[in-house]
Parts: C-alpha cells; structure tokens; sequence
C-alpha cells in the first residue's frame, strides 16, 4: 500500500543531495524573480541564503513541534494533539519549504495552517475558533489567515494529504516480537524510548528519505539498545530469513542511516542568530504576502471587493469565500 501511495511516489526523494538541490532552487528562484536588477554582492547582502533559510525553517520546525505538545481544548483542557497530527503537519512543513523560499512565505505563516490542515486530516476535530485559542495575538486575525492560506498550502503539497506513519508498523512490531521472539522480556518497556525517537525523527529529512517501516525499526532497535539488549538475532533470523537476504543489507544500511540522522539532528538557532535572520527576513521577503506592507493592504482591499461581489451571488457558499487570500499570522 505504501509503496503506490503518492508520499512515496512525490514525496520520498533518493538522498540527501536532492533534497538540498530542491531548496538550493527555491532560494535560487526567488532570487532571480526579485533580485533581477541587483548585482552579485548585492543579492548576497540582501536576501537569504540557502543556509539562512535552512536555519529557519528548522528553528519552526522546532516550534511546531512545542506548538502540538502545549496545545490544549479550551473546552477540555485534558484533551491534547495526538502525535499523528504532529508527524502529518511536519510531514507538510518540510514539503512546503522544498519548492518555496522561506522569503516567499513566512515560516509562522505557514507553520499553524500545516497544524490545523493536519488536524483535519487526521479526523482530531477541533473548530478554528477553539484551534486560534492556542495561538498568541490577534485570535480573529489569526483564523483569517489559517484559513486563507489552507487552499495555498494544499495546492503546493499537490493535494497529496495521506502520510503514512511509523506508528502502525512500530505496533505491528512490537506484536510480532511479544509472538515470535520471547527472549526481549516486556516490549512494552520500550515505548517511552521509542516515542521519544519518533519524535525526534521528525526533526530531521528522514521522513522524506526513508520508509515508515525503516524509521519503526531504527526505533524499536534504538529503544533496545537504551536498554542494554538488541534485536540482531530477531531482525536476522526471524524478519529476515534465509530467502529474504538480499533485501536485508539495504534495511540495515537504512536503520543506520536514520539513527545517525536522529543523532546529529542539529538543534534550533539561538535567538541571537534567529532574531538577526528574522530582521533579514523581514526587509527581503515578497512583500505581496506581508501583512505589514502597504503592497499586501492594497492587494487586500480588492480581495475585500471581490468578497462583496461574490457574496452576492446566490450559488457561491459563505465557507468559499476568500479563501486564496495569503495573510500571516501574529506571532504566537
């Protein structure tokens, strides 16, 4: 099932050198749509560079992720974002920012409609109103924007919705040893070592290099060996008999792969380097999609037109309305 489904078709790439040749394009896209007339020196003085982008758009993956884990109903402050919502909306994330410069669209723009997108997706219900009381600010303001930026979101990760995640097969794991492999006393101590991998794990661009399959087993193998056991004869002999062998180099390969990714996963920027590509940020970014500019106010006041013309059509539904409108969200 998985290997026909678009993730891996569209969305799980060869290596690490295409994913970082894609954001290289990105980058190198904006800045010869809006650097036309700008010489080489000045390009590099005022726009991004790759790794500027890459800096932030790590640093909110970091704050998507806090955003999920403090998340809570207003309504029942003991329901709490289920870790697949979280695993989808950084699934998204990460996709957007493969074919967009972070100079195009805000990362905090995009950050809480992936989140909310995912939501959806996901079948976790929560109305706008009660989502937007999670985030800081201007609650109105920031339901608009989530809101007008769904459809953009969804057009960019081509209506490819459905990911397919490591939980399932981390399940399905940790039943097949319970049956077939007795000498690993109590699997079920492995799930706090386990979550905390899977987590982790989405922090990095295995998620869009590997296999579900592969990141369950680098994470059941790694919350083994935090244990003081190992699973080497159970992968060897049990997953992998002797017909199966060639194919299990390549899972090995894999498993070893993303547990060095998960290792090396670089932390957040500091605030002093955030904040001094944010300053960046803001003086280079398409000013079509800043809410502060007056570029942005004007492009609104004919979106609000349009509005009016369309609520006056009888067939046009309310929920339709302005939803291709870009806004960014107050910081939260």
């Amino acid at each position: 099932m998985y290997l026909s489904s678009t993730q891996y078709q569209n969305w799980t790439f060869r290596d690490e050198h295409e994913v970082i040749k894609l954001r290289f394009q990105a980058n190198h896209d904006f800045i010869a749509k809006f650097g036309s007339s700008m010489s080489l020196q000045e390009k590099m003085l005022f726009f991004l560079s790759v790794e500027e982008e890459h800096i932030m758009v790590r640093t909110y993956e970091y704050s998507l992720r806090d955003f999920c884990k403090k998340f809570r109903d207003p309504r029942d402050g003991r329901i709490r974002m289920p870790p697949a919502v979280t695993t989808t909306a950084q699934h998204y994330f990460k996709r957007f920012y493969l074919f967009n410069s972070v100079m195009d669209y805000h990362p905090k723009e995009i950050l809480v409609t992936c989140v909310y997108l995912a939501c959806k997706i996901e079948e976790f219900y929560v109305t706008i109103n009660d989502f937007v009381h999670n985030v800081r600010g201007d609650k109105k303001k920031a339901a608009e924007i989530i809101l007008n930026n769904e459809l953009q979101l969804t057009q960019e990760l081509q209506f490819h919705l459905i990911i397919h995640q490591p939980f399932r097969p981390v399940e399905g794991l940790l039943i097949d040893i319970k049956t077939r492999f007795p000498q690993l006393r109590d699997p079920e101590r492995l799930r706090p070592h386990v979550e905390e991998f899977l987590e982790r794990v989405n922090l990095t661009d295995a998620i869009i290099l590997y296999t579900p399959g592969q990141i369950a087993l680098a994470a059941v193998t790694t919350a083994v060996s935090r244990l003081g056991e190992n699973l080497d004869q159970y992968v060897t002999d049990i997953l992998f008999p002797n017909d199966q062998r060639p194919h299990l180099k390549v899972l090995i390969d894999a498993v070893r792969k993303i547990k060095k990714m998960v290792k090396n996963a670089e932390p957040p920027a500091s605030d002093t380097v955030r904040r001094e590509i944010e300053g960046k940020l803001e003086k280079c970014r398409n000013q079509q999609n800043n809410p502060n500019s007056s570029q942005y106010r004007a492009n609104y006041s004919e979106w609000d037109d349009d509005e009016v013309m369309m609520a006056a059509s009888p067939m046009q539904e309310d929920t339709a309305l302005g939803v291709e409108r870009i806004r960014s969200p107050s910081n939260y």
